[in-house]
């Protein structure tokens, strides 16, 4: 028996399968990738064969997975993944991070670039942009299932959501919005570089400082089931915390290719 729509969180059930709006957007996130991909590389004059265009995609698809999972598992699953590690793969009852997904994106990233001899800060330029529709995919995930909303609000665009009493911010479209501006203003970013001497990595750069900054100031919003954490004299939400260095890298990333002699 097929069902369309049986429950808030859950696509379609096809018998005992459950396809999930999360692995849509996954999926719809992948063959976005795939399509992007080769037209953001002749932006940036990096040729790849179709094998390795098809390689780095899936490396890097594995290492949201497996990142995101694996972060989530360490960042805000506690002890209940120690009672229960058949649980820790699975994916497809909810539960990723972003922060953990960029660290194995990373991984891919400098493992392929390695491999291949190719560029990483060049490289990673490309891949940012993809990477931010990746991540607005997943909030839009988020919102059809009511989850991560926000605080209570007054606001005329406030929600309610099921699980949640009173109106409340929709704080996944704020980072829906957030994720496409930033890919937004990566890809013009791109597009400018490569019609310029400036060095490679500072798209990468501003895409690291947008998403920490953009990032911190959503997290004022969104309602905190995993408490605050005190450091240096504030309290501060896990994602606030967690994407502190993100923004720190992007700056160093900025200082370390500011150089504008040469395309590198």
């Amino acid at each position: 028996m097929i069902a369309f729509f049986p429950s808030r969180e859950i696509f379609v059930a096809l018998g005992p399968v459950l396809v999930h709006w999360y692995g849509i957007m996954y999926a719809v996130a992948f063959i976005l990738g795939i399509w992007m991909f080769p037209k953001l590389l002749k932006i940036a004059d990096i040729h790849l064969s179709a094998k390795d265009r098809e390689t780095f995609v899936l490396w890097v698809f594995l290492g949201v997975l497996l990142g995101g999972r694996l972060g989530f598992v360490l960042l805000y699953g506690g002890f209940y993944f120690v009672e229960n590690p058949g649980k820790i793969f699975a994916v497809w009852e909810g539960g990723m991070s972003s922060h953990g997904g960029f660290i194995g994106v990373f991984l891919a990233l400098l493992i392929f670039a390695t491999r291949k001899r190719i560029d990483l800060f060049r490289l990673a330029d490309v891949l940012v942009i993809p990477a931010a529709i990746g991540l607005a995919l997943g909030r839009l995930g988020n919102f059809i299932n009511g989850e991560l909303y926000g605080t209570i609000t007054t606001l005329p665009w406030g929600m309610k959501f099921p699980a949640a009493e009173g109106i409340r911010h929709p704080t996944q479209l704020y980072a829906f919005l957030k994720d496409i501006f930033i890919a937004s203003v990566c890809y013009f970013h791109l597009s400018y570089f490569a019609r310029t001497n400036i060095r490679s990595g500072r798209t990468a750069g501003y895409f690291l400082i947008l998403y920490g900054a953009l990032r911190f100031i959503v997290e004022i919003f969104r309602d905190q089931p995993y408490g605050f954490v005190h450091f240096v004299g504030v309290d501060l939400s896990h994602g606030q915390l967690f994407t502190i260095p993100l923004f720190i890298a992007g700056v160093i990333v900025i200082l370390l290719r500011r150089n504008t002699s040469q395309r590198t």
